[in-house]
């Protein structure tokens, strides 16, 4: 059972991003939204190509370990997981899973992410599945 309240938004965008329902996902953010992650940072328009990415390619999950809320603002602490099932950046999928420790801060106006900054290592993640790291 998911909570009410800014936490309870936060459970549904784990939720959604866990299933691929990027519809679900997309409504939970405010139509002035910006994102803010490794991959790059923007708006809905570019930020839903990229997790898709990340759900099709590296089937990426995420697991709340500690969540914090303090008034409009929610951190999350998460185990992220994945497997690299199809390619991925122009690199060839290799099979191989990852595992690392996320942190996530989100920004929250009347129940909707107005800002969301992400935080992984994403030079663990590739090397546990066997991406060059370099040129």
């Amino acid at each position: 059972m998911q909570r009410e309240g800014n936490k309870g938004v936060i459970e549904r965008y784990v939720d959604a991003f866990n299933r691929g329902d990027l519809e679900a996902l997309c409504a939970l953010f405010a139509e002035d939204a910006v994102v803010y992650g490794v991959l790059g940072w923007g708006g809905m328009d570019k930020v839903r190509p990229i997790w898709e990415q990340l759900i099709t390619s590296l089937q990426m999950q995420l697991r709340i370990e500690s969540i914090v809320e303090e008034g409009d603002i929610v951190a999350v602490r998460y185990t992220e997981t994945g497997v690299f099932s199809a390619p991925f950046q122009g690199t060839a999928p290799t099979g191989k899973s990852y595992k690392v420790v996320v942190m996530e801060w989100f920004e929250l106006r009347a129940g909707r992410i107005l800002r969301r900054w992400g935080a992984r290592d994403s030079a663990a993640i590739y090397r546990q599945l066997g991406i060059p790291l370099g040129p």
